[in-house]
């Protein structure tokens, strides 16, 4: 496992945040979870470090992420040659 410091803001039943978990797990990746409620409303937390409530939320030091496209697509950038090595 690579700990990465990373922390995920996510929510078990969104489909979009287990694409996210599992392109972290395929990549070896120790990272905190935050399971956030159903209820936008109830999403302060998220809306903290992101400006808004949709999840999932990637935080990676000052990088924040907010789209499983984008956190994806930054993860296989930063991590694949980790992978492989």
């Amino acid at each position: 496992m690579i700990d990465t410091g990373m922390v995920l803001y996510q929510a078990e039943w969104c489909p979009y945040c287990a694409r996210v978990r599992a392109k972290m797990t395929d990549l070896l990746l120790d990272y905190k979870v935050v399971n956030v409620p159903r209820s936008h409303d109830e999403r302060g937390i998220v809306k903290d470090v992101s400006g808004q409530t949709g999840i999932p939320v990637l935080v990676d030091g000052d990088v924040v992420l907010d789209d499983d496209d984008k956190i994806v697509d930054y993860l296989d950038q930063k991590f694949s040659n980790a992978v492989r090595n």
